[in-house]
């Protein structure tokens, strides 16, 4: 299991600086997880205006 990002991003960036592994990426349109990196500290979920990232 690892977060993911939902289609509510908006690409704010809030969560980049605060993923301790530097898992997060742009994507096309959002922010994507590498899910075989993200240890699920829910930091990411923690700051994002939107909600947008998810346990998946």
């Amino acid at each position: 299991m690892a977060y993911k990002i939902t289609n509510l991003c908006t690409c704010c960036g809030l969560c980049i600086p605060e993923c301790p592994l530097n898992c997060i990426g742009k994507g096309d349109n959002i922010f994507i997880i590498d899910e075989h990196i993200c240890i699920e500290c829910g930091a990411c979920s923690n700051v994002c205006p939107v909600s947008a990232p998810i346990l998946d």
